[in-house]
């Protein structure tokens, strides 16, 4: 098709408009509407970053508040991990205290399971596995009960906690019945992402801050 220079200037004035107007569509619309998916669908940056850890509590600058004093901020186990330390230490010593002459010694194991590291847990259930300890008890008829009541924290290191604990054990044996308490030091430690019990003795068998 010829062009006059008139009809030329008139079509090239119209290809400049319209890449113009192109231009800014882009501009303002983005890569996202530009491909015509909608905006909302593409997750952003923030949204996809990995969330770092977060950072340890910082020390305490500020005049101590005695009404509003957080003391975990200074400890090396926070509240959850003290308290589940503590729920640890109870549970395995009432469950060390506890048996019957009719089950199997594996029953035993699986009361300690999670409770004890993997190394006192088996030299646990090895002793109370041996074959005249179990006659001995099945002759008897014994029944063993344990509970365990919580006294004190003895001390505290960047990975254990030593805690005081008093175990009651009632017994039926041979037709008799006969309860005992015993107080035992309990160090539970950070064991594989969990906290179980490490060592334990009893209580004055060590100097206070004894690690077993």
């Amino acid at each position: 098709m010829n062009l006059d220079d008139r009809q030329r200037k008139i079509v090239f004035a119209g290809l400049v408009a319209a890449l113009a107007a192109i231009g800014v569509y882009l501009t303002v619309a983005g890569p996202e509407r530009a491909s015509g998916e909608p905006e909302e669908r593409r997750p952003t940056a923030a949204a996809t970053r990995p969330t770092a850890p977060a950072s340890p509590p910082p020390g305490i600058r500020t005049a101590v508040n005695p009404e509003d004093f957080d003391v975990y901020r200074l400890l090396p186990f926070s509240r959850t991990e003290f308290a589940t330390a503590a729920e640890v230490a109870q549970k395995f010593v009432a469950a060390h205290a506890t048996y019957r002459y009719d089950e199997e010694p594996r029953k035993y194991a699986e009361r300690m399971s999670g409770l004890a590291t993997e190394q006192l847990r088996a030299e646990l259930v090895g002793g109370h596995s041996s074959a005249g300890l179990i006659a001995k008890r099945r002759e008897d008829r014994t029944v063993a009960t344990g509970t365990a009541s919580l006294d004190q924290v003895r001390d505290i290191g960047d990975n254990s906690i030593i805690f005081l604990v008093t175990g009651t054990q009632r017994v039926t044996a041979g037709g008799k019945e006969t309860s005992e308490d015993k107080r035992w030091a309990v160090t539970v430690v950070r064991d594989g992402g969990a906290l179980r019990v490490y060592a334990f003795e009893p209580a004055d068998a060590g100097q206070a801050g004894d690690t077993g």
